[in-house]
């Protein structure tokens, strides 16, 4: 039997989403967006956390910040110490503010500024007493070492090589401490030969699963919750004991975003 540990995330409403810019292969401005269904898909995902017992707190949106509601990417959070982002895109980079200001309204009392280029848990996955860190799109390399220095953890640097998946969150999830679940192609061969020495076990998505980012799941050791599209991940995760929770976040997925993008963990 799986056992799940209890956890607390940080979320945004998507108010003000949009796709108003291309940042991402994803992100097509001539594609219209429907709000009402992502706010649907949004709560939807809200809920299911809800359910499964953990705590939710939110951050109010902020108008011309569509992409807001991707709170992964606004910082890493670990053992109360907060390291914020910094972002690689000038249509993102008022969102630091913004998340900064929540931090320190919320009673966090050590709250890094970065030096270097680094989009939070969206490059920063913590697998228990290690952190496993992407670069090769938005998180400068160098960040690895400035997360190493606040957090006191060892970081693993993985290259990612394919710009669809631009953040390590879209190409690997945690399961545990000891599992996760990727997708090869998306990384380097030397970061391929590192996963599986690292983790023989993994669970291998296809071509399939990370069409429609199934990867970007959220587990907290025994329910998983990823986009329901990615059927072979769902059967997969299922056959080693775990709960699965299918949403839909299609609309969100016009930006390039699905669960984990809008969920993150205050450790």
């Amino acid at each position: 039997m799986r056992t799940a540990t209890r956890r607390r995330y940080l979320m945004c409403p998507p108010a003000y989403f949009d796709v108003a810019y291309s940042i991402n292969p994803w992100m097509d401005p001539a594609k219209p967006v429907d709000r009402a269904i992502a706010m649907a898909q949004w709560e939807r995902l809200r809920d299911t956390y809800l359910a499964h017992g953990h705590a939710v707190e939110t951050i109010e949106p902020v108008p011309g910040l569509p992409d807001m509601v991707f709170t992964a990417n606004a910082a890493t959070v670990v053992d109360g110490s907060v390291l914020l982002a910094r972002f690689r895109h000038a249509e993102r980079a008022d969102e630091a503010a913004a998340y900064r200001t929540w931090f320190h309204h919320h009673g966090y009392a050590d709250v890094r500024e970065p030096v270097l280029i680094n989009e939070g848990e969206g490059d920063f996955v913590v697998a228990g007493p290690r952190i496993l860190a992407g670069a090769g799109f938005r998180t400068d390399r160098g960040a690895h070492g400035e997360a190493q220095e606040i957090f006191g953890l060892p970081v693993i640097s993985l290259v990612l090589v394919d710009e669809r998946f631009y953040h390590l969150d879209t190409a690997l999830a945690v399961l545990d401490d000891n599992e996760i679940m990727y997708y090869p192609p998306a990384f380097s061969p030397g970061s391929q030969k590192l996963l599986r020495q690292l983790y023989p076990d993994a669970i291998v998505a296809t071509d399939d699963d990370a069409a429609v980012l199934g990867i970007n799941a959220v587990s907290d050791g025994r329910h998983v919750v990823l986009p329901q599209a990615a059927r072979h991940l769902v059967a997969e995760l299922r056959s080693r004991g775990f709960e699965v929770t299918g949403v839909d976040v299609s609309e969100l997925l016009k930006a390039g975003g699905a669960v984990k993008c809008c969920t993150l963990e205050l450790r």
